[in-house]
């Protein structure tokens, strides 16, 4: 039964190429070539998730690529299903990215990998700025990590034992 709720899940994801990359392995009979892909896919209500495949051909690649982002998707705290509850930093290689809540009507003021994860999260209102280095890949991940950081007041005053109101 459970694994039904999964397939509904999975149809109902959009999904986002971050990056294609070729991948070159040199042989003594020549060079061999392979395509990685880094894929996104989310929900656009709070589900999102990044994952990366490798073949010899680009669609096999990004078909890998779906299966291993659906296989690790995170939900994401939201605030009236707009914008993230506070500030955060992910940190992934050398990549940074700083996320910032905004106020209603601001819109999604984001850069290329990190503007593809907050879209498909279904963040409407925030401002994101890549710090350090700009791989595609590390700056999708470290998107991803400092919108899984995020806690709403419901849940900090649970983690504290106290109410809402106490904070």
């Amino acid at each position: 039964m459970p694994k039904h709720n999964v397939d509904a899940k999975k149809n109902l994801l959009e999904e986002k190429v971050i990056s294609i990359g070729r991948v070159t392995k040199v042989t003594a009979g020549g060079r061999h070539f392979r395509f990685s892909a880094t894929v996104a896919v989310g929900n656009r209500k709070g589900l999102v998730g990044i994952g990366t495949g490798k073949a010899n051909e680009v669609p096999e690649a990004i078909k890998k690529a779906i299966q291993a982002a659906n296989k690790n998707i995170t939900k994401v705290a939201l605030i009236d299903n707009r914008t993230i509850p506070h500030e955060a930093t992910g940190k992934v290689g050398r990549a940074q990215v700083l996320v910032k809540p905004a106020k209603e009507g601001r819109g999604v003021i984001a850069g290329g990998a990190a503007r593809a994860v907050i879209e498909l999260a279904g963040i409407k209102d925030i401002v994101a700025k890549s710090l350090g280095s700009n791989t595609k890949v590390n700056v999708a991940k470290a998107t991803l990590e400092a919108l899984k950081v995020q806690k709403t007041q419901a849940k900090v005053a649970a983690l504290r034992g106290k109410k809402v109101e106490e904070l």
